[in-house]
């Protein structure tokens, strides 16, 4: 689990992130309303969401949301269904032959807990998805959590701590550990 740092609001890097929010949801919104055979257009505003050219094995589905777009990187054969959200301000990485279900969130940022310091701060830590993971429908990935390499996330799964490679993770939080056989 990666700790958890901090950018203060209402300074000029606080600013900064904001200006990209807005440029990244106003490609998002242009990449959802076009017509799903569109790949060149949707691989072009995803390059342009993303900051840089993408491997030509990864494909998302629409429509898809992101709120910064420059800190996710992907490897091969990656594979992300529609309705998926990507906070990625603390950085997303996402390893090879990776499959992403339907509505799966991975959220990177938050604010503290502290009611206090609520307003005050953005918190933010990165997620890092190993090869050859699957996340199933719906599932929600917290900051700072690995996912380890082969692992099944299982639909509609809360995941707040890392995963060791090769498990299996269900609903109610329960961890496998070693069920998936590597290939």
């Amino acid at each position: 689990m990666f700790e958890k740092r901090r950018l203060p609001t209402r300074t000029p890097e606080s600013r900064a992130f904001a200006e990209r929010v807005q440029v990244a949801m106003e490609l998002t919104s242009r990449l959802n309303v076009l017509p799903h055979g569109d790949v060149d257009a949707r691989i072009a505003l995803l390059s342009e969401i993303f900051g840089q050219p993408l491997p030509e094995s990864l494909t998302i589905y629409p429509p898809f949301f992101c709120d910064y777009g420059l800190g996710a990187t992907f490897g091969e054969r990656v594979f992300i269904n529609q309705g998926c959200y990507f906070l990625d301000f603390g950085g997303i990485t996402i390893g090879d032959r990776v499959l992403i279900g339907p509505n799966v969130t991975l959220s990177t940022s938050g604010h503290p807990v502290e009611v206090a310091e609520r307003f005050d701060y953005l918190t933010h830590a990165p997620i890092v998805i190993e090869d050859d993971v699957w996340i199933g429908a719906g599932a929600t990935v917290a900051p700072g959590v690995t996912i380890g390499h082969g692992s099944v996330i299982g639909a509609g799964t809360v995941v707040a701590k890392d995963v060791p490679p090769l498990s299996v993770v269900t609903g109610a939080g329960a961890i496998q550990r070693n069920a998936v056989q590597p290939s």
